[in-house]
């Protein structure tokens, strides 16, 4: 029996799915997180054969010492993985220190966390990608921003989200990001990409073959949505364009996948832009080595009538899954946003988009400064019901 370590598996409430049905394929499923037990969803519960509840999984020693208990009590460790962006470095370390071979290690953690360090594989992809700039001293981005022009976005290098990201417009806000950044923090600074963010997401298996994809495209960028308290609206879509499969598939082989639930986000440009491309052209963003965040696997499931917590514990218990694609829709996410005058009430909606509606649910207060307070999900056939029903929930009186 294979010993499978899940970190965190209560957030997001969804994960014990992934859990559960890693349990179903015959794994030694053993959660570590630091909820106390007794808090635990009884389908959570249900999912693990043990949990060993830490004070707080930021103390590593304190997570280390756990996946030592488990490894004296079980035996040698199969799998770990959080499935979470935030513990990525985290999940390496321990993979590490106990020589877990199924993912990513300490040494691979700068070419898929850093910003700065992404853009060499994906130009290996032969996908273009944004100058930069490592912010340094204001003279340095001065000189930066000659060359690209205003605006430019700023963020850090290692970053989750858009925590402390900046779009800068003029000399005034330059100075202001200055005095705002975080100290010891390593910034990147990008020239501004006028596009749509399109994401790739997939299940790939050890010989770093596609077992599933599709993607999303989000309207509006997530930059935005926190920093100006937008609502979050970003769809599953129907059909997976060509030229997104094909910058997913090429980024997949340039860094190496294998064994993960991977989102990769790209830009599709809105306009000409020099020394980028032509509108419609698909561009490097960044690379996610985890599934797309919240109830996104839950969308994918909608959208293409399947089940990708089945597909990818298959993925991890016998390197395949024989779980198909059925029917496909847009299936669409909207994250509304606590305070809004809306026009429409929560009655309203579900009188008029009941039929379509296939989730409704609060958002994690960790997570609704990128997704709002109160999420609906909801499929439909085309393109034009999907936006007809963003424009009725999001109208405002």
């Amino acid at each position: 029996m294979k010993n499978f370590i899940f970190i965190s598996p209560n957030f997001p409430t969804n994960y014990w799915k992934f859990c559960n049905e890693l349990k179903n394929n015959g794994l030694n499923v053993l959660g570590i997180g630091d909820q106390p037990y007794d808090e635990l969803s009884t389908e959570l519960k249900n999912s693990l054969n043990e949990y060993y509840k830490v004070s707080s999984l930021e103390n590593y020693d304190e997570v280390y010492r756990a996946v030592a208990f488990f490894a004296f009590k079980y035996g040698r460790i199969d799998w770990l993985e959080s499935n979470n962006e935030y513990w990525l470095e985290r999940d390496a370390m321990l993979r590490t220190d106990f020589n877990i071979t199924t993912g990513f290690h300490t040494e691979d953690i700068p070419r898929i966390k850093f910003k700065s360090k992404m853009k060499e594989y994906y130009k290996k992809a032969g996908l273009t990608v944004a100058r930069y700039h490592l912010v340094d001293d204001l003279d340095g981005c001065r000189k930066f921003i000659e060359e690209v022009g205003y605006p430019v976005v700023a963020k850090p290098d290692n970053g989750v989200g858009a925590s402390h990201n900046f779009k800068i417009k003029n000399d005034e806000e330059l100075v202001d990001f200055y005095g705002q950044r975080h100290e010891g923090v390593v910034y990147i600074m990008e020239e501004f990409v006028n596009g749509i963010v399109n994401s790739y997401d997939a299940i790939i298996d050890s010989k770093g073959e596609i077992m599933f994809e599709t993607g999303n495209v989000s309207l509006g960028s997530i930059m935005d949505i926190v920093n100006e308290k937008q609502n979050s609206l970003f769809y599953i879509l129907k059909e997976l364009p060509e030229e997104t499969r094909k910058a997913g598939r090429d980024t997949v082989k340039a860094f190496g996948v294998k064994s993960r639930f991977v989102h990769f986000e790209f830009f599709r440009l809105l306009q000409d832009q020099e020394g980028l491309g032509k509108k419609d052209d698909i561009m490097a963003l960044e690379v996610n080595m985890r599934p797309s965040g919240g109830f996104s696997p839950d969308m994918i499931n909608f959208a293409h009538s399947t089940d990708v917590y089945k597909i990818w514990a298959d993925m991890v218990a016998f390197d395949e899954s024989t779980k198909p694609k059925g029917e496909s829709n847009h299936c669409g996410f909207a994250g509304l946003r606590d305070g809004k005058p809306f026009a429409m009430t929560h009655e309203d909606i579900m009188e008029k988009y009941g039929s379509h509606i296939r989730m409704v649910d609060r958002i994690p207060e960790a997570l609704s400064g990128a997704m709002g307070n109160q999420m609906y999900l909801a499929t439909f056939s085309t393109e034009e019901e999907l936006m007809a029903f963003y424009a009725d929930v999001t109208r405002e009186k």
